[in-house]
């Protein structure tokens, strides 16, 4: 019986239309079920996990596609997007038409990410350290003055490559791009291309994406 009922919500096993139909029908009202204030026009690739503390808030605005199964985009996904606010007060937004591939964000104060953001797969946005940093009762404390939290703010038409990390705190300028795999724990200024970990800026550009710098330092 439990491997029948498997087969049945295996969603992999019918036709491709009748997923499209699932998630362009009941995803969209168990998103807003949940909380969400998103827009009518959004583009949703199987079903994301969403998770709001009482008193917080998460905004998505217009055309915008979450991706959240490995059919739908080029390296795949890890997991589903994940959409998390951890303690009241606590608000995301997400900006038109951005897309975001097995992301997660989350937080405990304030992400705020730009319109026409690119986030590639796996990116990981957190604007809190999740633990204390003093190490007695660590595993178990919860206390939020002990433990560091700040916004995040990513700017409008931000590349973020995959696997990258942003960290509390980070505000990244509008046009920059983030490389694969770079761990941002401070500012990047607009039009600039950072990359490493930490991430540093290597080079900016023009409006025209012209490159102004060869090696920052």
């Amino acid at each position: 019986m439990h491997r029948s009922l498997a087969r049945i919500v295996e969603f992999k096993r019918y036709p491709e239309f009748v997923r499209l139909l699932w998630w362009r029908t009941y995803v969209p009202w168990q998103v807003r079920r949940k909380g969400v204030k998103a827009a009518s026009n959004i583009a949703y690739f199987g079903v994301p996990l969403i998770y709001m503390v009482e008193g917080s808030e998460i905004f998505i605005d217009s055309n915008c596609v979450l991706c959240s199964v490995s059919d739908y985009t080029a390296l795949g996904v890890n997991h589903p997007v994940v959409l998390r606010t951890l303690r009241p007060g606590a608000r995301i937004q997400i900006g038109a038409d951005t897309g975001i591939s097995g992301g997660v964000i989350c937080a405990a104060k304030a992400v705020s990410i730009g319109r026409r953001v690119l986030l590639g797969a796996n990116v990981t946005i957190a604007d809190t350290d999740f633990h204390q940093t003093a190490p007695e009762g660590r595993r178990h404390g919860h206390e939020a003055n002990a433990i560091g939290s700040e916004p995040i703010v990513v700017g409008d038409n931000v590349f973020v490559g995959t696997g990258a990390i942003i960290l509390k705190g980070v505000n990244i300028g509008v046009n920059s791009i983030i490389g694969a795999g770079a761990v941002v724990s401070r500012d990047v200024p607009p039009n600039s291309i950072a990359v490493g970990n930490p991430a540093r800026v290597i080079k900016t550009f023009d409006e025209s994406g012209a490159l102004l710098v060869r090696e920052a330092t």
